[in-house]
């Protein structure tokens, strides 16, 4: 392993990097080198320069018999010298084939999503032919999805394929996660048990994991801060949801403030429903308590669903830190890739 000067000096404050821990000499140096950004050595002499009379002389430069470093002249066979880049710097295919073919088919599905996604906000065509190029010499299938959901025709492949090989270090599936750090949003209504949230928070925080309670309005409610309101809050923000309680619409929820939030609902808050039905949709964990089935209905979240715990708050609590430990609730959707 090595690093080129400039990444060094751009990256990692100035021409001292070579003092850093990581960078340093496994021997003492010792040299009158003082100036510049990032200087971390600690001399021991008061001249910055030789030869001086301050430090009488020192440092002095170490002679042979001191064991210093000396190049050595040495023959070498006649040969070309020339500047040119290593045979692998032509494959450009190699390795995103290796990472697509080892994903399992729902990785794929979202893979294939997101180009379709990305390149249909590029105007230019030529860019998405060139890219689908590109795709085709990666793997027929990502190819084929990609250029269908552009409704563009497919292309040949310019290069042989590049390879039939998998690593089952590059999906997720099959793995488990560390939680700790990971948020978790617990929505309550006005005229929730405190006591529930209580156990759902605890459980949550001795795993590590960021607790965020979200209710009608900021503030205090029954002797508890929120720490988001339904209006701001976003499932962008949580890795699961835990709803304690009935969340019903809060007052705030009409149409002269916002259509989403005012949109027609049964009686949950539709803008509870509306985050519930994205974090569903995402296949993030979903956990509920006794009192808050009615708001999975009008999300359209089925009560058998994949990734969905139900009963008391420590059931629940348990229940979406295991979930959180495989990343997303994989199973809820069928994929389309063939495996």
């Amino acid at each position: 392993m090595f690093s080129y000067l400039d990444t060094q000096i751009t990256r990692l404050g100035g021409p001292n990097w070579n003092q850093i821990p990581i960078n340093r000499a496994h021997v003492p140096i010792n040299d009158n080198l003082r100036d510049g950004f990032h200087q971390d050595a600690v001399h021991a002499g008061v001249a910055p320069y030789r030869p001086n009379s301050l430090d009488g002389g020192c440092p002095f430069v170490a002679a042979v018999d001191d064991g210093a470093f000396i190049d050595v002249p040495a023959p070498v066979a006649a040969s070309i010298k020339e500047r040119g880049n290593p045979l692998s710097f032509a494959d450009h295919f190699s390795q995103v084939g290796l990472f697509y073919r080892s994903l399992s088919p729902v990785e794929q599905d979202h893979v294939v999503d997101a180009y379709v996604f990305e390149l249909s906000k590029c105007w230019d065509q030529v860019i998405r032919e060139r890219q689908l190029r590109a795709l085709a010499n990666v793997h027929p299938d990502l190819c084929q999805r990609v250029a269908e959901g552009l409704g563009l025709p497919i292309p040949e492949p310019t290069e042989p394929p590049a390879g039939t090989s998998t690593s089952a270090a590059l999906s997720q599936l099959g793995r488990s996660w560390p939680v700790a750090g990971r948020q978790v949003g617990i929505l309550v209504g006005l005229d929730f048990d405190a006591g529930a949230v209580d156990v759902v928070r605890s459980a949550l925080d001795a795993a590590g994991v960021v607790p965020l309670v979200v209710g009608p309005h900021g503030g205090l409610i029954s002797g508890l801060i929120m720490q988001r309101s339904y209006t701001v809050a976003a499932s962008v923000e949580f890795d699961a949801v835990v709803v304690v309680g009935a969340v019903p619409a809060a007052s705030d929820a009409k149409t002269s403030v916002d259509a989403k939030a005012g949109a027609a609902h049964g009686g949950a808050d539709p803008r509870v429903v509306k985050l519930l039905g994205e974090v569903w949709r995402h296949a993030k964990a979903i956990g509920v308590t006794a009192g808050a089935e009615a708001v999975l209905a009008e999300a359209g979240i089925p009560e058998d669903g994949v990734g969905l715990v139900r009963g008391d708050p420590a059931v629940v609590a348990a229940g979406v830190l295991e979930l959180l430990s495989v990343h997303r609730a994989w199973q809820r959707f069928v994929p389309v890739s063939a495996a």
